[in-house]
C-alpha cells in the first residue's frame, strides 16, 4: 500500500480508501457479513481509511462499519471519516441541517452506531445556507474540545465558504466529486455544486495542506467497466437518481468510457486500475474513496498502487478527457 501525508493531518493515510455507501443497502449489492469481510480484508491489505455517513443506508453503513471495527480491537488501527448535517424522515426525504443543536445530536448518534467514542475526520456533508457558518463552527469546536472529533472536513462546499470557515476553525480535509469524466462537475445526482473541483478545490487543498478525498472515482461504476453495453442496475438502485447515467448525457459519458477501456486494453491494465491511478498520481489526492462489493474487487482496486501511468500514456488519457474539463 502507498500512504500519503498532508500538513493538516498527523497520520499517514492509505492512498486507497473504502467508501461505505454501498454497505447500507442503497445499491444492488449488500449483505452485512460480506461488507464486514471486505472491511477486514481491506485492513489486512493495508487500507486504514474508511469513509461513511449517517445517511448511507439510513444509519446502516455506520452500523456495519462499527460492527466490523469492534472485532479484535480494529478501531484503533483505522481513520474513520464520517459526516453530519444531512437528516432524513420516515419517507427517506433528506434535509440539510448544520445547526448547532442538530450537529451536537447527530455526532452522538454516529458515535453510537460506530461503537466508538471519537471520529477522526468529521465532515459537513453539504452546505446549509439557512445556518450561519459561525454557528456550525461553534458546534464543531465543542466536539473537538470534548474529544468527539479530531479533524474537521467540508464536503461539497464552495471555496469561499471554506476560506471563511478557516477563519473560525481549522478545516483539515475536503471531499468533492472528482473522476476522469467529472473534472469540474456542476452537479451531482442533479444537485447543483457550488465548486469546480479541478479549477478551485485542488488549488485550495494545495494552499493549506488539507487532505483531499475525491468521491465517486468510478463514476458510480462506469469507469470500472460496468454499463459499457448499457445500464443494467435494478429499478431500486439509487443510481437511477443520477441523470448523467440515465439521462440524455449518458451517451457522451459512455463513448468516453469506451475509449478509456480501449486504452486500458492497449496498455494491458484493467479499466478500474487506470481510473484509480489517474487520481492517485495527482499530488493533491490523499485517499480515493472507492467502494467494493466483493473482496476480489477490493484486491483488484489495490493493484493501482503497484504501477505508474507513463507520460506517454497520460498524454493519451488527456486527449480523451479534454471535453470533460468543463463538462458538468
Amino acid at each position: 500500500m502507498i500512504y500519503k501525508k498532508v500538513a493538516k493531518i498527523k497520520e499517514e493515510i492509505s492512498a486507497v480508501g473504502i467508501g461505505c455507501w454501498n454497505m447500507g443497502g442503497d445499491w444492488d449489492s449488500c449483505e452485512e457479513q460480506n461488507s464486514i469481510d471486505i472491511i477486514h480484508a481491506a485492513m489486512d491489505l493495508g487500507i486504514n481509511f474508511f469513509d461513511v455517513a449517517p445517511v448511507y443506508g439510513w444509519g446502516v453503513s455506520e452500523t456495519v462499519l462499527g460492527k466490523a471495527l469492534a472485532q479484535d480491537n480494529r478501531r484503533s488501527k483505522v481513520i474513520i471519516a464520517s459526516k453530519g448535517g444531512l437528516l432524513w424522515n420516515d419517507k427517506h426525504e433528506t434535509t440539510n441541517n448544520l445547526s448547532k443543536a442538530s450537529l451536537l445530536k447527530e455526532i452522538d448518534e454516529s458515535l453510537r452506531r460506530l461503537q466508538t467514542d471519537y471520529i477522526d475526520i468529521y465532515q459537513m456533508h453539504w452546505p446549509d445556507p439557512s445556518v450561519p457558518l459561525e454557528e456550525t463552527a461553534e458546534a464543531l469546536q465543542i466536539m473537538k474540545d470534548s474529544g468527539k472529533i479530531r479533524y474537521v472536513g467540508l464536503s461539497n462546499f464552495a471555496q469561499s465558504d471554506v476560506e471563511k470557515m478557516m477563519t473560525m476553525i481549522s478545516v483539515d480535509c475536503q471531499q468533492s466529486l472528482y473522476n476522469m469524466l467529472e473534472r469540474n462537475p456542476a452537479s451531482y445526482h442533479g444537485i447543483p455544486l457550488d465548486y469546480r473541483t479541478e479549477d478551485e478545490v485542488l488549488p485550495t487543498v494545495r494552499k493549506y495542506g488539507q487532505a483531499f478525498l475525491p468521491y465517486s472515482p468510478f463514476f458510480q461504476g462506469l469507469l470500472a467497466g460496468k454499463f459499457l453495453k448499457g445500464i443494467d442496475f435494478s429499478s431500486h438502485d439509487i443510481r437511477n437518481a443520477n441523470p448523467k447515467l440515465v439521462g440524455k448525457n449518458f451517451t457522451v459519458y459512455l463513448e468516453a468510457a469506451r475509449k478509456i477501456k480501449a486504452l486500458a486494453d492497449e496498455i494491458n491494465r484493467p479499466m478500474n486500475e487506470l481510473a484509480l491511478n489517474w487520481l492517485r498520481q495527482k499530488p493533491e489526492v490523499t485517499s480515493i474513496i472507492g467502494g467494493a462489493s466483493t473482496v476480489q474487487q477490493l484486491q483488484d482496486n489495490i493493484c493501482c498502487t503497484t504501477w505508474e501511468i507513463t507520460d506517454e500514456q497520460m498524454q493519451k488519457i488527456n486527449e480523451i478527457l479534454v471535453p470533460f474539463k468543463s463538462m458538468g
